[in-house]
């Protein structure tokens, strides 16, 4: 069967395309940008790449078109594919309908650590000897791929609560049909088709529908939005995980949360070290280890697997070291994710420098649904540049003069980067948070102090 996949180099649309290639279908798509590292990994599997949504990359006629939930009407391709009367499917429901049938589905849901979460648990089950199948929102540390079928009955899927596509507005997660479900955390976030957090407890209510009875659901301990959708009805055996809390707790053994202790209910478990920082990091850690518990891994002999765990890219990733100025690119995006990526940070490094770059580059951020978060979660920054590209619907200045005297604005990466390379001093961390691709904005930086 010949697909053509539209959206092709997003994460997920990309590891859609990696799974039908490896079925062995013929597999091409389009995207308004193709750009590493997703194209770099599509065209390694044999996969075309078209630049742009041309209605002719849809001639001649593919056997099925695969949306990606970027596209919209009015898009060229799509108009043309609905005139033309094409077979077409979501890409969540091609891959409930194609590839998860018959797994043992272990889905990663929640606001954060998705990403970093999913990739933590395949990388755990692989040590355990499961060979799961996996698809990652992203670039995993521990694998050549963010998409594979493997060889096991588990597969582990990144879990988003975005819509699947323009004509079907239900969260990407009701098409995955998981026996075991993380609910890591749940906030308010996708501004623009949520319209509160009750819309989204919602959807993760009709999560926890389609869970057995003989799975398990894995939530948050402290997360109260997480405890009012069980409230709504639960019909599957629920682990708690937290720090202090819950049926899999972690106690501190380092502030920075690089070691710690593993209880399961009045049982020492024993101990993780590794190299992730963050409270944050310790809670994914306890969600992928009760998870992987549920599919039959040993938690004990699963520790030691901590410490060869690499996270996903983008995920405070070290890109450079340069006369002692450290630059990391991170794919935060949220006050809260930018708050606690910012405190494991500061917990590491104590009291030198933390400089961060900052792009408003989600929907929820552009049109400000985060503004009044912002500057409380830049609080452990020493200073902050604020990318303001012209087009942003509303004023920055609001996130820096809340600041007072660490925020100052940017209208564009260039400005950004020598506002940074003239503060930049020895010893200084500098972080670039983003979820988009950001001109490149971490490794220019990089360039410039090399220069």
């Amino acid at each position: 069967m010949r697909l053509h996949i539209l959206g092709i180099c997003g994460t997920f649309m990309g590891g859609v395309a990696a799974l039908a290639r490896e079925l062995g279908e013929q597999v091409e798509g389009s995207d308004a940008n193709v750009y590493p590292p997703m194209s770099t990994q599509l065209e390694s599997l044999g996969i075309e790449l078209m630049q742009g949504y041309s209605a002719a990359h849809l001639q001649p006629t593919p056997d099925l078109v695969v949306v990606g939930n970027a596209m919209t009407r009015g898009n060229p391709a799509i108009e043309y594919m609905l005139d033309e009367q094409l077979r077409y499917v979501s890409g969540p429901q091609w891959l409930g309908e194609t590839v998860l049938t018959g797994r043992e589905v272990l889905a990663v849901a929640g606001t954060h650590g998705k990403t970093t979460t999913t990739s933590l648990l395949a990388h755990l089950l692989e040590s355990a000897g499961l060979a799961p199948g996996f698809l990652i929102g992203g670039v995993p540390g521990n694998f050549d791929v963010s998409a594979r079928l493997g060889q096991g009955k588990p597969f582990v899927i990144e879990a988003d609560e975005y819509d699947s596509a323009f004509f079907d507005k239900r969260s990407k997660f009701v098409h995955y049909r998981p026996r075991i479900a993380i609910l890591n955390n749940l906030e308010y976030d996708h501004a623009d088709i949520f319209p509160d957090v009750a819309a989204i407890q919602r959807q993760f209510h009709h999560l926890v529908r389609t869970v057995p009875g003989n799975g398990r659901l894995i939530v948050n301990a402290h997360d109260h939005y997480l405890a009012e959708v069980l409230t709504m009805g639960c019909w599957t055996p629920v682990e708690t995980f937290g720090i202090g809390a819950g049926d899999w707790r972690a106690e501190l053994i380092e502030a920075d949360g690089s070691a710690f202790r593993v209880h399961r209910g009045d049982a020492l478990i024993g101990e993780v070290h590794w190299s992730l920082l963050g409270q944050h990091s310790v809670m994914n850690a306890l969600a992928a280890l009760a998870a992987a518990n549920a599919a039959g891994a040993d938690p004990r002999a699963l520790l030691p697997f901590f410490a060869t765990f690499q996270s996903a890219k983008r995920r405070m990733e070290l890109v450079g070291d340069v006369n002692g100025v450290r630059v990391y690119d991170d794919f935060a995006h949220h006050p809260t994710a930018i708050a606690t990526t910012l405190a494991g940070l500061r917990a590491n490094v104590g009291k030198a420098r933390i400089l961060v770059a900052l792009e408003p580059r989600s929907n929820s951020m552009r049109l400000g649904a985060h503004a009044d978060g912002l500057a409380p979660s830049l609080a452990d920054a020493d200073a902050v540049v604020f990318l303001q590209r012209p087009e942003l619907p509303w004023d920055a200045q609001r996130v820096t003069d809340a600041l007072h005297g660490r925020g100052a604005t940017a209208p564009t990466v260039d400005a950004l980067i020598a506002a940074l390379r003239a503060q930049a001093r020895p010893g200084d961390h500098v972080v670039f948070m983003s979820n988009g691709g950001f001109e490149a904005a971490p490794r220019r930086f990089v360039q410039a102090l090399s220069g």
